[in-house]
């Protein structure tokens, strides 16, 4: 099934973001349906053909796009979990040496009682809610010894860290226990969305779905021919590009050296990237899995760059800023290109306009053209390393 195809605005574009000319708007929108019987409304009051095409498209785009919400949350959780743990021990090391400091607190007033020594009520500076205020005053301090004095300065000042420790742990738990929420609420909507997609999907009979197979089909092979153009293009400037460098002599060889060893650099990690995504051909999308069994799109990107021996963030919104943006007609094989207006999808480009990724929920990661649901969706193309 094609995924969603909102039009994109046609304002000014970063570098490297492709302004969709009218022909591929035209190409890529909804005419085509138009011009089939599916796209007229039925007489039974049931959604066209056409409108549950785009009701499940949209459904499998706000399911991924919260998809990246959760892999954001999760990795949240995940680091937020280590420090409240670090500031949980820090709390029980610290409640530890407190507590010593007040058994030795307490063997002073135990010996001074046995020799019937006068001595402040240490009874009441253990209960005390400021032991630094009950010991502030000069004719209880007066009495104590060297070494008890050093004891008190231990104990307050133990019980000061231990008391802001206890406070940012509480700190922390709080902020764990909303990103929590936040897992739960992005998880809760992923699974809504994909339900109502299968409902949609299982009332359509066997000659709808028929007709919206060979829908796809068009749309698919329409897509193939906008790839076969761009990898014309790209072949066209790479002939260019070495006509020009040959005909400029020894001295544009000289000063193009560093460059060719970075490109040969980038060439040799960017064939590891794509032979291990290729290796993930046919196994399913699941969303929120980094692998090794099934993977998500920002999952396979992610495991594939760190085969090449590259660390790349868990989500497309990092991916997207985790390399140099480049124009799509420079795209390389390994570049990453991502889609949609909120970042919510990636695919790893291995050349000729093609790309390996992990789809959409119910599909398996395969190869397909990046223009699968028209040019309007490309958001940009990313050199990861």
């Amino acid at each position: 099934m094609a995924s969603h195809r909102k039009s994109r605005p046609s304002g000014t574009r970063a570098a490297g973001i492709r302004t969709p000319a009218l022909a591929t708007a035209a190409l890529t929108s909804m005419a085509l349906f138009s011009q089939t019987a599916e796209a007229a409304p039925s007489d039974d009051g049931k959604p066209s053909l056409e409108e549950v095409e785009k009701k499940v498209d949209s459904l499998y785009r706000q399911a991924e796009s919260a998809t990246e919400k959760y892999n954001a949350a999760k990795e949240r959780t995940g680091r937020q979990r280590k420090q409240v743990d670090a500031l949980l021990d820090d709390v029980a090391r610290r409640t530890d040496r407190l507590n010593k400091a007040r058994e030795e607190l307490g063997s002073f007033a135990a010996a001074q009682y046995r020799t019937g020594a006068s001595v402040p009520d240490t009874a009441t500076f253990l209960l005390a809610d400021s032991p630094q205020d009950y010991f502030d005053q000069d004719q209880l301090m007066s009495r104590l010894t060297s070494r008890q004095k050093g004891a008190v300065d231990d104990y307050v000042t133990e019980q000061s860290a231990t008391m802001k420790k206890r406070q940012e742990a509480s700190q922390s738990l709080d902020t764990l226990t909303e990103t929590q929420d936040d897992l739960k609420t992005a998880k809760t909507t992923v699974q809504t969305k994909l339900a109502s997609a299968r409902e949609l999907l299982s009332q359509l009979t066997a000659a709808e779905k028929a007709r919206l197979a060979a829908i796809e089909k068009r749309q698919q092979e329409a897509a193939d021919r906008k790839a076969a153009e761009l990898a014309k293009q790209q072949a066209a400037a790479a002939d260019q590009a070495a006509s020009s460098s040959a005909s400029s002599g020894s001295s544009s060889d000289s000063g193009s050296g560093s460059g060719s060893g970075s490109d040969s650099a980038y060439a040799t990690k960017a064939a590891k990237a794509i032979a291990f995504a290729r290796a993930q051909i046919g196994k399913p999308y699941v969303w929120g899995a980094t692998g090794p069994g099934s993977y998500d799109c920002s999952g396979l990107s992610q495991a594939a760059w760190k085969a090449a021996g590259v660390s790349l963030p868990r989500t497309t919104y990092d991916q997207v800023n985790a390399g140099t943006t480049v124009p799509l007609a420079d795209a390389r094989p390994g570049d990453l290109v991502f889609f949609y207006d909120d970042v919510s999808h990636v695919g790893i480009y291995i050349g000729n306009g093609m790309m390996i990724h992990a789809p959409k929920p119910g599909a398996y990661v395969r190869e397909e053209s990046i223009y699968y649901g028209g040019e309007s969706i490309i958001h940009s193309v990313v050199r990861p390393a």
